[in-house]
């Protein structure tokens, strides 16, 4: 019955773990209207047979429903919404509730192309490359205008906001490739922004990844001459740490959880941080590139105002790379600037 009523609405294939039940709740709403819009009109039909004028001069009655009457037409009406909205509104909670075990993708809209970035690399344009059956979340933002990221198939559609990040999440339960639309006008282009998914068994996209990283260790290895057995830092990590240097970041802000004039990078994301008005924020990734794009929209409780815009200073790569460093800092390792030591942190200050 699902197939036969996908086909009959023409619908996309079913092809994330969400598709399925979000497309059940339209079977629900359509067939619903469908059948009581039938009844009603049937109804009405026949009241307008039985009940029509037989004569010129013949009254129309008054006549008074009974309250118990018109409350069912209330409460049947409204309880079919309700129920409706019941079920929507967990869809949605559970679409913007991404695991913590999600694999993260950053994706970049630019006027007419989607980028793709993995935090340990690589990065591409136009084709996204996700395993079957693991969770993935996608951080988006744009470098313009807003754009949409819209994968009909997985029933899946997200804004990309300049400045900020917005996130969703799904789960790819059939290989094959499947495209990605732009949903918001974007300008005169908008129609040609395209892109694809391709999802890839588990193990064909692990030995995919293993190759394109021995690609880059190798390419980065000739360059450098490098013959240690250090292990190397992600590229967005590794350009994270030297923005942080370039951009002077690293002079407020202390990586290994010593005091300093902004708060310590160490242990920060996901950390509860309070504001100067009391109330509390998550230090997500949405919090963190607002407080670069504009640091005056919550100010950390018991530090100064003196960090300036990063807006129009910083893109969207950039941005990203800042962030995945700030997530890389973690109490048990803390990854010093380019040429230093690495610091075992035993405790914090």
């Amino acid at each position: 019955m699902n197939e036969l009523l996908r086909r009959i609405l023409f619908l996309p294939p079913q092809a994330s773990a969400a598709s399925v039940g979000i497309d059940h709740l339209h079977f629900f709403v359509i067939l619903t209207t469908i059948l009581v819009s039938s009844v009603a009109g049937v109804v009405a039909v026949y009241f307008m047979a039985r009940y029509r004028r037989r004569r010129r001069d013949q009254p129309t009655p008054h006549l008074e429903a009974p309250r118990w009457l018109e409350a069912t037409f209330v409460i049947v009406p409204l309880s079919f919404f309700l129920l409706w909205f019941r079920i929507g509104f967990g869809q949605f909670v559970e679409m913007t509730s991404p695991p913590a075990d999600a694999m993260d993708v950053y994706v970049t809209g630019k006027q007419w192309m989607w980028k793709f970035a993995y935090p340990d690399g690589p990065s591409g344009l136009e084709v996204l490359r996700v395993p079957e059956g693991r969770p993935v979340r996608l951080l988006l933002t744009s470098r313009d205008v807003i754009h949409g990221f819209f994968v009909p198939a997985f029933r899946l559609k997200q804004d990309a906001l300049p400045g900020r990040y917005t996130q969703t999440w799904f789960v790819a339960t059939k290989p094959g490739t499947y495209p990605v639309y732009c949903s918001q006008y974007c300008g005169t282009s908008h129609s040609r922004m395209r892109a694809a998914i391709e999802v890839m068994a588990a193990g064909d996209f692990d030995r995919w990844r293993e190759e394109e990283k021995r690609g880059r260790a190798l390419q980065r290895d000739t360059a450098l001459g490098a013959a240690d057995d250090q292990p190397r830092a992600s590229d967005m990590v590794a350009l994270g740490r030297r923005l942080a240097e370039s951009e002077g970041c690293l002079k407020c802000h202390s990586v290994d959880g010593s005091p300093h004039i902004g708060p310590t990078w160490l242990d920060l994301y996901r950390r509860t941080t309070t504001l100067a008005d009391g109330t509390t924020v998550l230090a997500d990734e949405a919090y963190l590139t607002e407080s670069m794009m504009d640091p005056r929209a919550k100010q950390v409780r018991g530090f100064p105002l003196t960090m300036p815009s990063y807006a129009g200073k910083l893109g969207a790569p950039e941005t990203a790379a800042l962030v995945e460093y700030i997530k890389s800092l973690r109490a048990s390792v803390v990854p010093a600037p380019a040429g230093g030591p690495v610091y075992e942190q035993t405790g914090g200050p």
